[in-house]
């Protein structure tokens, strides 16, 4: 984590008469990722006289109630942004420490029965699929799924059913990102959705060739929306891509051996 500190304005406003010392207010950010809950931690004299943390890119903040006493105040929020991020401590209409972090390019393993995969995701361009695809992986929706569509020479597709083909509960869907200037290359990760265009919800394919056919063209014709790729672990694309298939329960091109997803986990 890059962090850069610097102090401003380190005199008290009126409304915070007696709470000297705040020169020494600091911002301590934890688990700093994109699309997870972080926590933000800040220090100094005299809080309770009354602060709020602002950070326009971290949605939701909430101050939590452990926070200890008049010398702490502890936040979370879910960063929604890469790169740069500007984290505020405000008192009295004064801003008693500024701090800029750097917020990483997310990246997550996914753990199968047949090795490991490590993707990367591109929030800068595929705002939507990349916060929908973390929020399922962070909150373990993915855990014990399935590949349920595998396509030699094509793709690889799972994030919707179990092992006994049980379709997952999901949230609404999103709008369709494709027209994003990512396109369906060998290794790239996209959004599953139906013939309706704004349809995705959980479901990802991994592509194991090109596939230009299924970049957005124009408006009647509009593609798949690329939101990442995979950083490492494309041999376990391709073997899983390779394992044999079947139609069960009026579904085709089912792997015979299921091809279980055993979690999906964050690590930047």
């Amino acid at each position: 984590m890059n962090l850069s500190l610097t102090a401003i304005g380190l005199a008290c406003a009126a409304a915070m008469t007696g709470c000297g010392g705040l020169e020494t207010t600091t911002i301590t950010p934890d688990r700093l990722m994109y699309g997870n809950v972080t926590t933000i931690t800040v220090n100094g004299p005299n809080l309770d006289k009354g602060i709020t943390l602002n950070a326009p890119n971290c949605g939701g903040i909430t101050e939590v109630t452990a926070s200890a006493g008049p010398s702490q105040k502890v936040y979370t929020c879910m960063p929604t942004v890469t790169g740069p991020m500007t984290i505020l401590a405000v008192g009295g209409g004064v801003v008693l420490r500024s701090m800029t972090v750097n917020v990483p390019v997310p990246q997550v393993t996914m753990k199968t029965s047949m090795g490991d995969i490590v993707l990367e995701l591109d929030p800068v361009k595929a705002p939507l699929s990349a916060l929908n695809f973390m929020q399922y992986a962070n909150a373990g929706f993915y855990n014990n799924l399935i590949f349920h569509r595998v396509i030699p020479n094509f793709m690889i597709q799972g994030g919707g059913y179990d092992a006994t083909l049980t379709a997952a509960t999901t949230k609404a869907p999103i709008t369709l990102e494709s027209n994003n200037g990512l396109t369906n290359l060998r290794g790239t990760l996209a959004m599953a959705r139906t013939a309706v265009a704004n349809s995705a919800t959980s479901q990802f394919y991994i592509n194991v060739v090109d596939n230009p056919t299924l970049d957005y063209q124009d408006a009647s014709n509009p593609g798949y929306a690329v939101f990442g790729k995979v950083v490492s672990g494309m041999v376990t694309a391709d073997a899983i891509a390779a394992v044999p298939t079947g139609v069960s329960n009026g579904m085709s091109d089912v792997p015979v051996t299921p091809v279980v997803i055993k979690s999906v986990t964050q690590t930047q």
